[in-house]
């Protein structure tokens, strides 16, 4: 690994041009399919490299190419674009400039990480074996922008032989890392249940069927699922996050809504998990004379690492970055649809701490006062310049 030694100090020489671009993208963020601005800025820079350029992937993804001096491995780098829909609190001369949308879980640092690993490869192709695959894409936080980009053949032309992703983690403090082999983050389903009864007056209760009772209990019956049906050694969430019934103090609604998300790591669990939602579900509708419906979208399967995978970027950081600690059994009930990248080729997706609380950069990702201490950038663009290399010319 001694020819990836010197991408730490290069990382660091860039540290202007890749903390330019964070604060450009955190400006002006986008949501999911409408970062029109963003792929602009993503396919300026990597056309000013001279790579081979396609956008309008995915509605707003962008790839590039980046073809190295040796014969070796197509190994493909993924970097999310898509901000959240939140009002920014934290007060900073970057702030956001989009009323309502904000980079609140660091995937514009993410894109200017990915930029500048494009800059350190691009100077340093003879170093490259194979093919590296830059992968910018769109609407990650929930919308499907991975599916999108698999139906759109992100992974073939050239076929990508190994995948590799980041996420730069506020939990977390700089000098830590999550490079973990297995299941890491956990797949997530989200529900919607309709408890359907008899409105009326609600001083004539008993002329009506009061949703709002039936959907109370499951509320409470549902919390049972993970405590009384998982093993205490398993994983796995069921949280009600919204209720709604009524729109009057004096009137019993016709129904009342939930929704929430379960997640788990385990296709196993998950059954166990869904079969018993349904059953609570009606038991409890059908004892309380109403009715029930259900609705479930998956949102993406569990992030599972490949072993050997891990094994190589384990060894890239441990090179590269000696004085960081490797949580190896870290994981994250956070779903994350690199998943659907890594469904279908073996790769390895990982947390770097980005956190600083003597700054008070800790707020937790999905935070209005979200922001991450940017001295990670260039250690973050190292990694994964550096295990991109290894990779391309490793035997699996």
């Amino acid at each position: 690994m001694n020819n990836i030694i010197r991408f730490v100090g290069k990382a660091e020489s860039l540290f202007s041009y890749s903390q330019k671009l964070r604060r450009d993208f955190h400006r002006y963020p986008e949501l999911g399919f409408r970062e029109y601005r963003t792929a602009e800025v993503v396919a300026r820079e990597l056309r000013s490299l001279g790579l081979e350029v396609t956008t309008g992937v995915a509605e707003t993804g962008v790839t590039a190419i980046l073809e190295g001096n040796q014969p070796g491995r197509v190994v493909m780098l993924r970097f999310d674009m898509d901000a959240l829909p939140i009002d920014e609190q934290t007060g900073a001369e970057y702030a956001s400039q989009h009323p309502g949308v904000m980079h609140a879980c660091g995937h514009d640092g993410h894109m200017a990480i990915g930029l500048t690993v494009a800059r350190l490869l691009q100077e340093n192709r003879e170093a490259i074996h194979g093919t590296i695959k830059l992968v910018f894409q769109p609407a990650e936080e929930g919308l499907g922008g991975a599916e999108r980009m698999v139906a759109e053949q992100v992974l073939e032309n050239p076929k990508v032989d190994i995948c590799l992703g980041l996420h730069l983690w506020n939990e977390k403090p700089l000098g830590w890392a999550a490079v973990v082999p297995g299941a890491f983050m956990a797949g997530a389903d989200f529900f919607t249940v309709r408890i359907l009864g008899k409105g009326g007056h609600g001083g004539l209760p008993e002329t009506t069927i009061d949703p709002i009772v039936a959907a109370s209990q499951v509320v409470m019956a549902l919390q049972t699922i993970v405590s009384r049906n998982i093993a205490p050694l398993e994983s796995a969430v069921v949280s009600v996050t919204q209720m709604a019934a009524g729109s009057a103090y004096n009137v019993i609604p016709n129904q009342a809504e939930l929704r929430g998300t379960i997640r788990n790591f385990l296709p196993e669990v998950r059954d166990v998990v869904l079969a018993r939602l349904e059953q609570i579900v009606r038991s409890i509708a059908l004892g309380m004379n109403c009715e029930a419906e259900i609705e479930l979208q998956r949102l993406t399967w569990p992030v599972v690492n490949h072993p050997r995978v891990t094994e190589i970027v384990q060894g890239v950081l441990k090179t590269l970055l000696p004085e960081y600690r490797n949580e190896s059994n870290y994981r994250s009930m956070v779903s994350e649809d690199m998943a659907v990248f890594l469904n279908q080729v073996p790769g390895c997706f990982f947390f770097i701490g980005s956190g600083n609380p003597e700054k008070g950069l800790n707020a937790s990702h999905h935070h209005p006062k979200f922001d991450f201490d940017e001295q990670v950038l260039p250690k973050a663009a190292a990694i994964l310049a550096g295990a991109a290399v290894e990779l391309g010319k490793s035997q699996l």
